[in-house]
């Protein structure tokens, strides 16, 4: 077993000390609700949500489209919770589905390159919420045509490129049954195969990113390998039993060879290749570091990587909750998700307990966020109904992180 050896897996800086409330269950149903009722009143007529403060870029606040971070997002949260039991909606939202592909439109002029294929920013996204609120022949023939012509997009990660859309076409395999769709999930998984370099130094192989105007070798949850190993172990059953055998083997010795280990703790860096004289970066949250491994791999159907999983869930937990809310990209949410799929794998109430004790510190954040900014955060991956996903699941004991592992009503079942 590799171990290199790390002084500290995380930023200090970027964690606060664990509040000791106790898990209750009604005030973790009274906060969805809370999010819920306040999400659907802030709902305007132009079909979309207040920008909040700290997810503005450059301190523009005009609301936003997308399934990330935008009204896409928030319509697929409302939707999923209603679908779970969780809550009972005032109105639809599937009429907005037009508006929102208008609005993306756009949202992206004046960008260097066409980005309309991305699953969490572009209309991949959108017509995929489309699908399920109100489908139509053409929107799933458009959708088809999107995800084939994203094949090659240079970045090779589940924001901008072909796992993204290779996941989409997962969830559309999943939901229809078309052949179509599982024949472009291995289309795509098979030029990733191709596209895969070798690390001499770290023994392994990665993809890299061209994103942002930069070259990257990204290993996290969601412009890294682990995403795309995620959206593979997944849909592994539409592989050939050969091709899923060679995926295995190259998935694990990777997740294997680029772990940097602490003692019983074990996490990765953001990037795989560093420059020399440089100290790779360390982070602690869903997008980079531990807990995103945990979810992305928390299906792995073998036990080989358990030691690693256990080891990141512990180093989760060592680090604490995160000073950036309770969100599910870079907050308490999404690492307090590690947990629940640590409890799913190994069947331990320690780690129900754990995750559950982030949802009641994420409680705290939410509510005091709400006092500090006058709003709540309309966000799916970094506000506060993708955190109300993540309480239902802590109540329940479910670990389906959302648009990563459900995307359609057909699948709600598996977070409950």
């Amino acid at each position: 077993m590799t171990r290199r050896h790390a002084t500290m897996l995380h930023d200090p800086s970027r964690h606060e000390a664990l509040q000791p409330i106790p898990w209750n269950a009604v005030a973790a149903r009274a906060q969805i609700e809370r999010i819920v009722g306040d999400t659907e009143e802030r709902f305007s007529a132009q079909g979309s949500w207040p920008m909040h403060p700290r997810d503005a870029d450059d301190g523009d606040l005009r609301p936003v489209p997308p399934l990330y971070f935008g009204a896409t997002g928030v319509i697929w949260a409302l939707h999923h919770l209603q679908d779970i039991g969780a809550a009972t909606l005032r109105r639809s939202y599937a009429d907005c589905v037009d508006t929102l592909l208008a609005l993306n439109a756009a949202w992206r002029q004046g960008w260097e390159q066409d980005e309309s294929a991305s699953y969490l920013m572009g209309d991949t996204g959108v017509l995929m919420l489309a699908q399920r609120l109100r489908p139509t022949a053409q929107a799933a023939d458009r959708l088809e045509q999107l995800i084939a012509g994203n094949l090659d997009n240079p970045t090779r990660e589940l924001m901008w490129g072909s796992p993204g859309t290779m996941l989409a076409a997962l969830f559309l395999s999943q939901h229809t049954g078309e052949a179509r769709w599982a024949d472009l999930f291995r289309r795509s998984a098979r030029r990733l195969w191709s596209q895969r370099l070798w690390s001499q130094e770290h023994a392994c192989h990665y993809w890299s990113q061209d994103m942002y105007g930069t070259q990257g070798s990204y290993l996290d949850a969601l412009h890294g390998f682990a995403a795309t190993a995620s959206v593979l172990i997944q849909g592994r059953d539409l592989l050939d039993e050969g091709e899923w055998t060679a995926w295995q083997a190259c998935i694990a010795n990777t997740i294997r060879h680029s772990a940097t280990w602490d003692g019983a703790h074990a996490s990765w860096r953001a990037w795989l290749l560093v420059a020399e004289g440089d100290e790779p970066r360390m982070l602690m949250q869903f997008c980079h570091g531990a807990p995103g491994f945990v979810v992305c791999l928390g299906d792995w159907p073998g036990n080989e990587l358990d030691d690693l999983l256990i080891a990141a869930g512990e180093a989760t937990w060592a680090a604490g909750p995160l000073s950036k809310g309770s969100n599910l990209c870079h907050g308490t949410g999404g690492n307090g998700y590690a947990f629940l799929k640590l409890y799913r794998r190994t069947g331990d109430p320690l780690w129900l307990a754990r995750a559950r004790a982030f949802a009641m510190h994420g409680i705290a954040q939410t509510q005091a966020d709400a006092a500090q900014f006058g709003q709540l955060r309309y966000s799916l991956w970094t506000g506060d109904i993708g955190f109300a996903i993540y309480l239902w699941d802590c109540i329940h004991g479910g670990a389906a992180f959302p648009t990563l592992d459900v995307f359609f009503a057909s699948q709600d079942t598996r977070s409950t």
